[in-house]
């Protein structure tokens, strides 16, 4: 009897772990394996069941078995049709293989998704199969491989690797990263892991290298981030800062806007966010006028991008590239063992950048300037 209780309490603890069909979430599923030598002793598993059963959101799956030496895991196995918590089971906790959808591009961005890859390979613990993605690809091609490996889970990178994804079958889990925007993160299923920094990171690091700002001001097109504007407007609130958000559909307007507020803006205590977006942050028109503009000015100017803080932006936050690789495996697991986490997050494995030259002539604390940065502008 002790060699049928392991497997049960597997089995048990497994399927409570969080393991649910989908589409039933609101359902704990508990599968027990137990033998008919088992059932006929005193306070026998039937009766135990009955008990479990009849509590609210609960559901057992019986698997009685009439030979007591019968193999476990064969048993899951050809149970595995009736939920995938089973599956899981059966396959002893391990997921199988996870495939990841990538550009098929070239450098620098390359060796961006390669470091991503990397930090998916670490924390996976699987076999992670990768597929190089051109703008021709061949959906069939990809689905078929997909299948021959018993692959039930993508992380789909970039716009190539997103598109690739919605091509196939629907019952495989996919995970997106890379992409900046809800728009672009086209996803039926799992977690949009964006490239746009978390806000509250942002603000953060702007409390401590300029103490004395007490409004962020931010022009930003909504299509593309009016979802991270929400989350802007409650980590403003939670680090004591006025944020005023202003929406501007086109170069015209942002311009127009971006000049008021320079109009208007008091330098010691108010600053500029620069999110990514192509509309309101345009690199020939926009970002020029804003340089010249702040400097002028005295006024701090942070950015979403790393590549502004060379052209004198003060400070960028950008992707540490591995963990962002090892938060999608964590990510694409957790929905291969039936997590259900869906939606768009912001990026919360970041790297600082800043520029000496523009926090000296801000006359920013010379504490503030002292701290450690992973990349500093100008070169040393």
């Amino acid at each position: 009897m002790k060699k049928i209780l392991t497997p049960i309490l597997t089995a048990c603890t497994l399927a409570c772990s969080g393991l649910q069909i989908p589409n039933a979430a609101a359902t704990t599923r508990i599968a027990v394996i137990y033998t008919e030598a088992d059932d006929t002793l005193p306070g026998s598993f039937s009766g135990v069941l009955g008990g479990i059963d009849n509590l609210p959101g609960v559901e057992v799956i019986r698997l009685r078995l009439a030979d007591p030496s019968a193999d476990v895991s064969r048993v899951l196995l050809a149970a595995s049709a009736v939920s995938s918590s089973l599956r899981i089971a059966a396959a002893g906790g391990n997921i199988g293989p996870i495939a990841v959808l990538y550009p098929d591009i070239g450098e620098p961005y390359r060796s961006v998704f390669s470091k991503i890859i990397e930090g998916i390979e670490e924390k996976a613990q699987a076999k992670v199969s990768s597929f190089a993605v051109g703008a021709n690809f061949n959906p069939q091609s990809i689905s078929s491989e997909l299948k021959r490996q018993d692959i039930r889970v993508v992380i789909a990178l970039g716009r190539n690797g997103l598109k690739a994804a919605s091509a196939l079958d629907r019952e495989i889990g996919v995970v997106a990263g890379g992409v900046l925007s809800v728009q672009e993160a086209d996803v039926r299923s799992g977690a949009i892991l964006s490239l746009a920094p978390d806000p509250a990171l942002l603000f953060a690091r702007l409390k401590v290298l300029s103490p004395k700002t007490q409004r962020v001001h931010v022009v930003y097109e909504p299509r593309q981030n009016g979802w991270l504007l929400k989350l802007a407007k409650e980590a403003a609130r939670l680090h004591g800062i006025e944020l005023i958000a202003q929406e501007a559909g086109d170069l015209k307007a942002a311009v127009a806007t971006y000049q008021s507020i320079f109009n208007s803006a008091d330098p010691k205590r108010d600053a500029l966010w620069l999110p990514q977006d192509s509309t309101t942050v345009e690199e020939s028109v926009v970002l020029p006028l804003v340089l010249q503009e702040s400097w002028a000015k005295g006024m701090p100017v942070f950015s979403s991008n790393v590549s502004h803080v060379k052209r004198g932006v003060l400070f960028a936050l950008y992707p540490n590239n591995v963990e962002l690789g090892r938060n999608l495996a964590s990510s694409a697991l957790g929905l291969a063992s039936g997590g259900n986490s869906k939606g768009v997050q912001p990026l919360r494995d970041v790297l600082t950048a800043f520029n000496t030259r523009t926090a000296s002539h801000l006359g920013l604390p010379r504490s503030a300037i002292q701290q450690n940065f992973d990349l500093i502008f100008p070169e040393q």
